[in-house]
């Protein structure tokens, strides 16, 4: 029988026609169900998500068997949370996805751009949070008592640190910040010229009503309204500068996108609030233990658990 050429819009049917097959294949092996746990599917498509999810952030390819575990482990955990009608809302899920979005000073559209070019749904992503956000509610919520920081367990830390009684004291500075103008891209020799400046007035400087006075009759200088700043909520290498600093004296001069800037301290008196040591020491301790219970707690629940596999 004589063999006979398929016409153009034959063939053109016929490879459509293959490749929807084709797509339904790959679409229905990423729907395939692996694990159920506590009724929860864990999908091919959750799995190869989280995967390259983790690769993404913890630089480093996890094995399938532990990217399931994480996923058995979040199921459970929601499921658990359900039992004490605890259920994040969508809010607080975006929230959390734009805060990541935002400590990468990158807009939210620019964020789920980015996951979305390591091959991430920015939905897989949120899918963790939910996870996270739900286990951290819910344990905060059953071990609150034990998880409480005394003002002992705060001396002993910062003791046992070596941080020493100075660090555990908090201060409140009164600062004026004091700029000397100088327009963006001056000359090199303009800007050496403001810095001796700076450096003049920095001499002259011996307390803030003489100095802020002298500061404001100079030209291109400005003084500006007064900030108050507690010990706890400043940088740690700012903070010691301050603690060492005489007060009524200046900064060091450093050079900003409007001028050189220095700092007039005019008051450090001791806080009531808490030292920037101690809500460090705080913040440890509290760590340490959530991270205790959350441990010895979730390997409570997962061997209550029933976790069916499907595949493998």
């Amino acid at each position: 029988m004589p063999h006979r050429r398929l016409n153009q819009p034959l063939r053109r049917g016929l490879t459509g026609a293959l490749l929807a097959a084709a797509l339904l294949a790959s679409g229905a092996a990423q729907a395939q169900v692996v694990v159920l746990a506590n009724g929860s599917p864990i999908t091919e498509l959750d799995i190869a998500q989280r995967s390259k999810l983790d690769a993404a952030s913890k630089h480093k390819t996890p094995s399938r068997q532990d990217v399931i575990n994480e996923l058995i482990d979040d199921r459970i955990k929601i499921s658990k949370a359900k039992t004490y009608g605890l259920e994040v809302g969508e809010k607080e899920v975006e929230d959390a996805f734009s805060g990541m979005a935002s400590r990468q000073h990158i807009t939210v559209q620019q964020f789920s751009q980015a996951l979305e070019h390591a091959g991430v749904a920015p939905s897989a992503l949120k899918a963790r949070l939910r996870a996270e956000l739900t286990w951290n509610q819910l344990v905060r919520g059953k071990f609150g008592s034990s998880l409480q920081v005394s003002e002992g367990d705060l001396t002993n830390v910062i003791v046992t640190s070596g941080d020493g009684k100075d660090k555990a004291v908090g201060y409140v500075y009164t600062l004026y910040p004091v700029l000397i103008i100088a327009p963006r891209g001056s000359a090199e020799g303009v800007l050496q010229g403001k810095h001796q400046e700076a450096e003049n007035l920095r001499g002259h400087f011996t307390s803030c009503t003489q100095g802020l006075a002298l500061a404001r009759s100079l030209r291109d200088v400005a003084v500006r309204e007064p900030v108050t700043r507690s010990s706890a909520d400043l940088p740690e290498q700012f903070r010691d500068l301050l603690t060492k600093m005489e007060v009524g004296h200046l900064t060091a001069p450093e050079m900003t996108a409007q001028g050189i800037q220095m700092f007039a301290l005019c008051e450090r008196k001791v806080s009531n609030t808490e030292s920037a040591a101690k809500k460090q020491a705080r913040e440890q301790i509290f760590e340490q233990r959530f991270q205790a219970e959350s441990k010895k707690y979730l390997e409570e629940i997962r061997r209550q658990s029933m976790i069916e596999y499907r595949h493998k």
